[in-house]
This record gives C-alpha cells, structure tokens and sequence, in this order.
C-alpha cells in the first residue's frame, strides 16, 4: 500500500528574528495559493505542518479547501543551525552540510537535526499508512529526511530549491520508491 508525502518548502517570509512567528511575505502568500492550486487535484487525507508561522500559511489553503485541522508536529520545524545569528550563513551551512557532525553554538548537527525529521517522518509513514500527507516545512530539514531516504538528495539539490517548492514522495512502508516535484517558483 503506497503511502505520499507532499513535502512543501514554505513559500517566501519576511525575515524577523522571531523564527516562530515569521510571517509570509506578499509574494510568499501569493505563491501559497499557487501551492493550494496545485495540491487541490491530489486527494489529501491529512495536513501536518511545522509549527513556524510560515510554514502553517504555505499549507493552510489546502487545509481549508479539505476542511482539515492542520496537525502540528514540532518535529519538522528548520533544524537550528546556532542559537544566535552567524556570521556568514551560506559558509556555515556549507559547513555542516561537509561535517555531519559538526554543530555550532547551540545548533544542531545534520546527523541530529537528520534524526528527528526522520523518526517523525518515519511515525507519519506508519501512523497513516496508504493516505496522502501533506507536509509543511522548511529547505534543509525537508533534504535531510529525503537525504536518508536516498543520497542523491544532498547539499546541491538544497542549494536549487525555490521558495515555496514541493515534492511528492511515494513508499512502500518505509522504502522510498518514487520522488517527483510538482512544483517550484521557478516555473510560475
């Protein structure tokens, strides 16, 4: 029995230091109906979302379109790279995505941040096995979890994803066993 995630990298925010509560920016609300346009075809059972505000906008059109709750699991919130800001972030992030291991100040490692999205992932898989999942998210916890799944999705595949994007990935159990993107920014 085929079970789909529809990974959704949440659409544009505008940047504020609370990560919580960050909001869509204009064009990120307007790329969320896009997402809603593209997802309301597919025959969704469920939306989960990251708690982070801007992830909950990207999804939430679907959820109302379906008549859902979105279920939130603090599981697929962004991996925290430091518990401050970084000086240079495209070298930090290259930084980890090269040492596994490496974590900064108070942030998590890819192997850490990779564990938790996985084992949610993982509980979903289960939870509601041959449904159709629609997961709001974010870049860099979305490709870790599809990295363990399959290798190929690495720190270049992050490095082309758009703002909002998403990704259909079908399994059998847990075996991955198809990916297919349905849609980025980049052709709307």
């Amino acid at each position: 029995m085929k079970t789909n995630l529809f990974f959704v990298r949440h659409a544009h925010a505008t940047y504020t230091p609370d990560e919580l509560s960050r909001p869509l920016s204009k064009q990120g609300l307007f790329d969320a109906t896009n997402v809603t346009s593209i997802l309301k075809d597919e025959k969704i059972d469920i939306v989960i979302s990251s708690p982070y505000k801007r992830a909950i906008q990207t999804v939430d059109g679907i959820a109302q379109l379906r008549d859902m709750e979105i279920v939130l699991k603090d599981d697929f919130m962004e991996r925290l790279l430091s518990d401050g800001p970084v000086d240079n972030f495209l070298q930090a992030i290259t930084a980890v995505w090269e040492n596994e291991q490496l974590s900064f100040k108070g942030g998590e490692s890819n192997i850490i941040a990779q564990a938790r999205g996985v084992k949610v992932t993982k509980e979903i898989l289960s939870k509601y096995e041959g449904k159709n999942i629609v997961v709001g998210t974010h870049g860099n916890i979305m490709v870790l979890i599809m990295n363990y799944f399959d290798p190929q999705f690495d720190f270049a595949f992050w490095k082309q994803l758009t703002m909002p994007d998403i990704y259909k990935l079908s399994f059998d159990g847990h075996e991955l066993v198809d990916v297919y993107r349905l849609w980025s920014s980049q052709n709307h």
